[in-house]
């Protein structure tokens, strides 16, 4: 046995040892702080194994050594010995590579709610995990820490794709959830996590803010169980400048996510001042509507200052309100109220009788009528996964 293959075991062993432990006291539910999203508190320690970097998918040779990159639809031409926007992807003579397969920064075990994804089993557990980098660079993004890094400047953690479908399984969590960062700028491991997720039993699903090319959507979408999809704002002003990217393609990713079949859920971060006027939000929502359909689960959650938006106060209650009644009135059937922990909107109600169905508190699931996937009392299916 290599060296390397007694690291790579050890780790995985404090890991699954941390996890056990972590349910045990949690209830099945550890929160991620800032600093264990980091690194420095991670539920296992790093290794010193020297993982190669894996030959990246998705790109095509140019002139004079440079690649495009076809991952997302900034299309970086890279020249030899540079790197792409999200800094996790390089050139190296003229061959493209990602250096972040099979090296996550942080492992956690979250809720469903957490991402969140109201219908998908319910109080399920996922195994959360994220390497990092990003496509985007927004104001207010909430794990800057790692998203905004650089390789190395992060310690990692050697965790093959079979290894991550096997801690999910060895705590019984029949969900594997890329999550935290951005998973577009590491498809390649996203990929292999949802096959060897597949072998083991496990579903994965990702937490992404949906810019990224139609091809590689098209290869995640034959291994993805569902997608949550961040819905930065619906004005191409906001992207470009909160989060230096743009809006349609990210529109064009829910189109092409509801055609192939993937379950979708969509959350809006509503920020005062920037993204919470009322008739953005209907438009939205019409959007939603019209081109998704009423069943898309909607999320409008609160904004609280962070990174480089301290300047603007949290969302008011009031304000979320407002949004889910809109959405609500342009005939959305599934729109929730969320970081408004006892919120009556953080629960699921029929459709058709308005009677509840799944009641919630923050990220615990306190009651789940559902029987068969359908509303026990007059019998209307509800969209989801629920078994």
């Amino acid at each position: 046995m290599s060296g390397q293959d007694v690291g790579r075991r050890e780790a995985l062993r404090l890991l699954a040892g941390g996890c056990a432990a972590c349910l045990a006291m949690a209830g099945g539910v550890l929160p991620a702080s800032a600093q264990d999203r980091a690194g420095s508190g991670s539920l296992f320690p790093s290794v010193g194994e020297n993982l190669a970097p894996r030959k990246a998918r998705w790109w095509k040779k140019k002139e004079s050594l440079k690649i495009e990159c076809g991952l997302c639809p900034r299309h970086c031409v890279v020249a030899d010995i540079e790197r792409g926007t999200c800094g996790v992807r390089e050139n190296r003579g003229g061959e493209y590579y990602t250096l972040v397969h099979s090296r996550p920064c942080t492992v956690h075990l979250d809720p469903v709610e957490k991402k969140p994804l109201f219908h998908v089993l319910p109080g399920a557990a996922a195994l959360s995990l994220a390497t990092v980098g990003c496509n985007f660079e927004c104001r207010f993004c909430q794990n800057w820490e790692i998203a905004q890094a650089r390789p190395e400047q992060i310690p990692s953690h050697a965790l093959p794709p079979e290894d991550v479908a096997s801690l999910a399984r060895s705590n019984g969590a029949p969900l594997i959830a890329c999550t935290y960062t951005e998973p577009v700028v590491w498809s390649e491991y996203v990929y292999d996590i949802a096959q060897a997720g597949r072998k083991a039993g496990v579903r994965t699903l990702i937490v992404s803010n949906g810019y990224i090319d139609e091809e590689p959507l098209r290869d995640l979408c034959g291994v993805l169980a569902a997608v949550k999809i961040d819905l930065k704002a619906f004005t191409e002003k906001f992207y470009k400048e909160t989060c230096s990217g743009e809006m349609k393609p990210v529109l064009d990713t829910l189109r092409r996510l509801r055609k192939a079949g993937v379950w979708t859920e969509i959350v809006v971060l509503v920020i005062p001042t920037l993204n919470d006027g009322p008739e953005e939000i209907r438009s939205l929502a019409r959007f939603v509507k019209n081109d998704l359909g009423p069943d898309v689960p909607l999320h409008f959650t609160a904004f609280h200052p962070d990174y480089r938006l301290m300047n603007l106060p949290s969302t008011p209650t009031a304000t979320l309100e407002r949004a889910h009644d809109i959405a609500a009135g342009e005939g959305l059937h599934f729109v929730y109220v969320g970081n408004v922990a006892g919120h009556r909107a953080e629960s699921t109600y029929c459709p058709s009788c308005r009677k509840m169905l799944i009641r919630r508190v923050g990220y615990a699931v306190l009651e789940n009528r559902l029987q068969a996937g359908k509303c026990p009392d007059c019998g209307v299916t509800i969209p989801g996964i629920w078994s």
